[in-house]
């Protein structure tokens, strides 16, 4: 909070505008995880990333430890994870299956998970074993109901 203050009062003195963020972007055709990762998928090909949610809470991304292509991943356990200027964090699979590409950029740019969580900033690709398990994920609006009761309580 400190730190946003002192941003807000810096750019104000060099004029310039700030924009305040409300609640994080959700992506109405993924499937999230209660840890905060999401899926998009089609057939049994899967892309697995951090939610805006995630990222906007670790801050800025630092570091990504990737899972090497070929890696068996499973629902609900950690593949990797993210090191942030706050926390380091680990990164849950939200199906399981095999890893068939890894983002390799975030090697370079580990900050595309903060600008383009669902776009640029994904982190692996699975090949699926159930498809079924997608049904255990939350949707859009289940996501959004769980994050804004999840931050209620902080």
């Amino acid at each position: 909070m400190a730190s946003r203050l002192w941003a807000s009062k810096a750019a104000s003195y060099l004029r310039l505008s700030v924009f305040h963020r409300g609640f994080s972007s959700v992506v109405e055709d993924l499937k999230y995880a209660d840890s905060h990762e999401w899926v998009k998928f089609d057939g049994k090909s899967a892309v697995v990333g951090i939610t805006d949610h995630a990222q906007d809470h670790l801050g800025d991304v630092v570091y990504v430890e990737l899972p090497e292509a070929g890696t068996t991943v499973t629902q609900g356990s950690s593949f990797g994870a993210v090191e942030s200027v706050k926390a380091t964090s680990d990164i849950n699979s939200p199906v399981s299956g095999k890893v068939v590409e890894v983002n390799e950029e975030l090697s370079s740019s580990p900050g595309l998970i903060n600008a383009s969580p669902y776009e640029n900033g994904w982190i692996i690709k699975v090949e699926m074993n159930d498809t079924g398990e997608l049904n255990s994920l939350m949707d859009s609006e289940q996501y959004t109901k769980f994050c804004e009761e999840e931050d209620a309580k902080h």
